[in-house]
This record gives structure tokens, sequence and C-alpha cells, in this order.
């Protein structure tokens, strides 16, 4: 799993990084210079020559080999290319990108999470405008899954490229279903908790459900506010200069979870881990688990699942509440990219070698390497990936927009107070009113540091 420690991690990060990227200029007036990205075609010549460095978080060895191979394969087809490749871990790299963005110090290509981590290096001038070439009318743009490529969208304007692809979904046992007479996947949250009552009687678990790392929770919540609460208002209140959160979506949204951890899990799963539950569906005990898709190889027999279940799952979104005020079409999830640097001297070669790292080609061999989703449409076949990858990819080409995991796409402040509060929700200590209180506070402090 990528995001075992999502939530502690981007609370630290989010703070370090906002000191560093201050430091590099107000939001709106840093200037590239003379040379920089904005001030050069970011169309390749046809000679095509210099050096790129690149800096990734992907150092994982079961991650590393395929950013090594297309990086070589783009060397090999342009002799007079050199790329730098530098990839770090996951904490050593937000250690290293704050060094860089304080020292003005960045990569000519760099990683960046989706939300308020990528919107931090906008503000302050640090990521290439990449609209001409990547925006959703150009030939490029084209090719990707439209709630990827406005993941990383800024006030109308594309700064980053998307390289995978992460949703979360609701999977669930076909059999346990027709044990307990559910017919298919329910057609609405009430529908749903419905169903959870039929699987508890028919003797699963309906939800398997361990949030002792915090961020499971958050990702039920990320989609409630987005069902909840109209998509202009959320990004108001997802912007720490401009966020309140009054509207009483929000409210209704921690209610709304409530009524799942109620009726479909447990006031425990404080102390149990995502991969404990998810162990129990696996072995049947649970009916269903609400993960993300980049863990769907976990749930086939290549990935360990036992055959019963491995032949026997499906998965779903998060059903809507019926009359939702917000966007039913709205996906959990967001896209892991990369970003020009916005004084790159080479700003035209580095999205060229973008561009071919997100071709058909190696965007298939991406899911067929590491198992990811590529944003890259029509990507995931019967060749490299299986049905359920294949649908995901589908589904999410579907979707409205992304609904950005709640701790990335907010302010530290309101990410740190929306975890507490709702760790209170599943123990029972608080209630939504609470955990409201605790964010609107939150929300006001970080709208005072935002001036």
């Amino acid at each position: 799993m990528k995001n075992t420690t999502r939530s502690a991690s981007f609370a630290v990060l989010a703070t370090v990084t906002a000191v560093a990227l201050a430091a590099c200029g107000a939001p709106g007036t840093a200037n590239p210079g003379a040379g920089g990205a904005s001030n050069q075609s970011l169309t390749a010549p046809a000679e095509k020559s210099g050096t790129i460095t690149m800096v990734t978080k992907f150092a994982d060895p079961k991650y590393a080999p395929y950013f090594e191979s297309v990086t070589k394969a783009y060397e090999q087809a342009n002799p007079k290319v050199t790329i730098k490749l530098e990839q770090v871990g996951d904490q050593p790299y937000k250690d290293k990108i704050r060094v860089l963005s304080a020292s003005k110090q960045l990569p000519d290509i760099y990683f960046s999470w989706a939300g308020d981590f990528a919107n931090k290096f906008v503000r302050a001038g640090l990521a290439a405008d990449l609209t001409s070439v990547i925006g959703p009318d150009t030939e490029w743009g084209k090719t990707f899954s439209p709630a990827a490529l406005k993941a990383f969208e800024t006030k109308g304007k594309n700064f980053g490229v998307p390289i995978d692809l992460d949703a979360k979904y609701l999977a669930y046992n076909k059999a346990a279903f027709t044990k307990a007479g559910i017919s298919g996947a329910p057609a609405s949250l009430e529908e749903l908790i419905g169903d959870c009552d039929k699987l508890r009687t028919a003797g699963y678990t309906p939800i398997a459900f361990g949030n002792q790392y915090g961020w499971p929770a958050i990702h039920y919540i990320t989609q409630l506010n987005a069902y909840n609460v109209a998509p202009d208002t959320l990004a108001k209140d997802y912007d720490p200069a401009t966020g309140a959160f009054t509207d009483p979506g929000y409210a209704k949204a921690v209610d709304q979870f409530k009524d799942i951890v109620t009726h479909c899990s447990s006031k425990d799963a404080n102390g149990v881990s995502h991969e404990a539950g998810q162990a129990n569906f696996l072995n049947g005990k649970a009916a269903m688990h609400y993960l993300e898709s980049v863990e769907f190889q976990a749930l086939t027999t290549k990935g360990g699942a036992p055959k019963e279940l491995a032949d026997n799952w499906d998965f779903m979104r998060l059903p809507a509440p019926q009359g939702a005020a917000g966007d039913a079409g709205a996906l959990t999830g967001a896209p892991d990219g990369f970003m020009v640097n916005a004084q790159s001297k080479n700003a035209a070669l580095a999205v060229d070698v973008l561009k071919f790292m997100t071709t058909q080609q190696n965007a298939a061999k991406l899911t067929a390497d590491i198992g990811w989703l590529s944003p890259v449409q029509g990507s995931a076949t019967s060749a490299n990936s299986f049905p359920q990858l294949q649908s995901a990819l589908a589904d999410i080409s579907k979707a409205n927009q992304f609904a950005i995991w709640l701790d990335t796409v907010t302010n530290a402040e309101v990410a740190n107070a929306y975890l507490s509060g709702i760790e209170g929700v599943i123990s029972g200590s608080k209630s939504s009113k609470d955990v409201m209180t605790g964010v609107q506070e939150a929300a006001a402090k970080a709208k005072k540091q935002a001036g």
C-alpha cells in the first residue's frame, strides 16, 4: 500500500513545506527569472539535447526499476539527452524537497502529490504552467482521464502531469451478498445501511474497518463531504485562505459516517489496523472492505488471496445518500504526478520526457510492471491486468472529478482537526457538532496564517 502513514506524515510535511515555500516568495509574486519555463515554448525542438534532472519518491525496489527503464529508453531514443534520475523514499523525499524549495534548487522535474501540496508550489511560482501542452483540449491532455488532469488544475490552469491513479472503492464478497439475500450493489447510502443489517444477521461483519492510522476514516469523510457539500463551497473551504466549513453538509457527512460505523462496523475500529481489517475481508469474515484501487492486487490469487474470495468479489463506489446536495459523480482518490520547475532552462525537454513516460506503451508498462493504474485512458488491458482493474480505470474515467484525500487537499491544521475529531466519533466520545467546531477553529487559524 502506498499510504499507510499518509495522515501523520502529510500533517508534518504540510507545515515544513509551507515554511520553506514561504521563503521563496509570496504567492503570485514569484518570478521564474530569465530563461525560466514561462519565457520558453514548451514544444520540444526536433534536435533534442541537454541534461534533465529528475527526482521521484519511488525508491522502493518494487517501483524504482520502472522509472529507471523508461528514462533509459528515452536516452536511447535521444542520444544527446542525459537524464539524471534520483529516486528516494517517501520520508527522504519530503525532507529533500523542502530543502530544494528553500534554496531554489528544484530539479527540472519533481514529484508531487495532488492537492494543497502541489498548490503550494503553484502559489510560490515554482511550478511551470503546462496548460498549453496538457490542458484538457490539447492532444496530449485528451489521452488522460479528465479527473486525473483536473486534480493538478489550479484556477483553470494545469500545473502537473499525472503519472498514476488511485481511487477508493467498496469491494464486496458476492457470495456473502447472496447468502444475505442481497441481489447486487446498493444504489444509495441508505440502501447500504440496510444491507449492512442483513449481512450482520447472516453472520458477517458488514464492512471490515481498521482506523489505527487515522486515514481510513478520513477517506470516508472525503467522499461524504463531496456528496453533501456543493463543489464550489468545498473548493472555497479547502483553500486555507478562505476556509470556513460552516455549510450544514459537513455535519451531515459526519452523521452519515457515524451511521456507517454503527450499522456496518465497530466502535473498536481505532484499535484495528487497516491490514487486519483487510485480512477479515480476505478470509470471509467481513462482507465488504473500503480500499484503494492500488490494493486490488491483494484480492487476487496472484496477490495471495484465497481462491474462494479471489473468484467472488466485485466493487462499487461508496453510494451517495439520497438527495445529496453535492456532486454524486465525484470519486475519492487522486493521481500522483510530476511538476516542471518554473525556473528550468530546459522546460520543453522536461515536458518531452514526461510525454514519453505517459505514452500508451509506457502507461501499459506501468500497470504490467508495478500493478498501478495509469491515468492514460485504455492503458489497462487483459494483457497487463485483471477484469476488476480494467473496470476501475473505466469507472475513474467517468468520474466528474476526484475528491482528493481530505488529509492532503486541506491545510494541516484542518486535517489534524478532522483526524482527531473523527476518531472521537468512532469511539463515541464526540458528536458531529464537536467535530465541526474543532474544524472551524482550525480553519480560522489557517486563514489567519494565510494572511
